[in-house]
């Protein structure tokens, strides 16, 4: 996926209908919960077995557009804050490789 592309066409998709004066960080940050609410809704009463199946069940397709929401989303409040997304998630990977060594975290999923 080409995240500049795609932050593109959101963008003007959000503009051929005017939608920028609605898309400030604090309404798209609300919006994300909203979309992340939605996506656990659909896990809520699942057993951790039957979560691990719901690509099989017929909540398959509920699951693809709520992840594509929280993506559209992310995208587009990273596109209003101008957020180098490529260079925030390689610093981002680069902080976690720091706080959680091998060493300290395989098999262990206590946060540090």
């Amino acid at each position: 996926m080409d995240v500049t592309r795609e932050q593109q066409i959101l963008h003007d998709f959000a503009a051929e209908r005017s939608w920028g004066q609605f898309h400030t960080p604090k309404n798209l940050a609300m919006a994300l919960a909203g979309e992340v609410g939605e996506l656990l809704a659909l896990f809520q009463w699942l057993t951790p077995e039957e979560s691990a199946q719901i690509m099989g069940s017929n909540h398959a397709e509920d699951v693809r557009d709520e992840v594509a929401d929280v993506l559209i989303y992310v995208l587009r409040l990273a596109d209003v804050l101008h957020i180098d997304l490529d260079q925030a998630v390689h610093n981002k990977i680069a902080k976690n490789r720091a706080r959680y060594t091998v060493e300290a975290s395989a098999g262990n999923a206590d946060k540090r």
